[in-house]
């Protein structure tokens, strides 16, 4: 199963949460690959990978056709393998202008490894460009992550908005797995942050439902400590209440998953 990570804004966890499942699927003994189509190359960095002439990357596969199993490059973390972002992926909208199957591009380059892996997840850069178009397509179905802040809240319904008219143009119908609260602050019950972060919270539940992930991802300084070891939440402070959150998410992705499935 592909699944895309996205959100146009930044600042929501999206790497973190894209990293952080990859792995957990891989613990889970599902044969992962997480494809880095992010030109800040962040998942690739936060599993100690970085783009260099030894190997092939995500632009090498969508620029120059090249095979995507021999972008594949191991994460250090068993049964997960990444596609190492690449700078050069902000050149993606130039440089499939002239295609005129250019939102079809990463669709047809994972189809020679679909059937080596469990899941497949895609790491969105922070903006609805032509890469994320890409992922859209290619997905069978799609992970929102965002803050419980008015903001983005906003930002979720124009995103929303403009999924959907990406769909019918394309003729694509990927569908919400759902909708995941991150970096969610510890909070003192009753304060003026709190009625914020919960008024936000449950606007979301109201206009998406069982859409909403019941689980949350609470502030973790060990999350964020994690991408300058080069090592996912696992691996660097596998007992934090992160690394459990991530786990539960994990569970919840997967149930979810086999649902769509059956």
């Amino acid at each position: 199963m592909v699944l895309s990570i996205i959100n146009n804004k930044g600042g929501t966890g999206k790497t973190t949460t894209a990293v952080s499942l990859a792995a957990a699927l891989a613990a889970n003994g599902y044969k992962t690959v997480l494809v880095d189509l992010d030109p800040q190359s962040s998942a690739s960095i936060s599993l100690g990978v970085r783009a260099g002439g030894e190997f092939s990357t995500a632009a090498d596969v969508l620029f120059a056709g090249e095979d995507l199993a021999d972008a594949l490059h191991p994460s250090g973390v068993k049964l997960l393998d990444i596609v190492p972002g690449d700078p050069e992926l902000a050149n993606t909208d130039l440089m499939l202008a002239d295609n005129p199957d250019r939102a079809f591009v990463l669709d047809s380059a994972l189809e020679s490894v679909r059937r080596f892996f469990d899941f497949i997840i895609c790491d969105c850069p922070p903006s609805l460009s032509l890469l994320s178009v890409n992922a859209l397509v290619a997905c069978d179905a799609y992970i929102v992550p965002m803050t419980a802040e008015y903001l983005a809240l906003e930002g979720l319904v124009d995103l929303t908005g403009t999924l959907t008219r990406i769909e019918e143009g394309l003729g694509v119908r990927p569908e919400l797995l759902g909708i995941l609260f991150t970096m969610v602050n510890s909070m003192t019950h009753g304060t003026k942050e709190y009625r914020a972060a919960i008024s936000v919270m449950k606007a979301v539940k109201e206009r998406f439902g069982d859409a909403v992930f019941k689980h949350i991802i609470r502030r973790d300084v060990r999350l964020a400590e994690a991408p300058a070891e080069g090592k996912c939440i696992f691996e660097y402070s596998p007992k934090t209440r992160g690394a459990r959150s991530y786990e539960l998410f994990a569970q919840a992705v997967l149930e979810r998953c086999s649902r769509k499935e059956g």
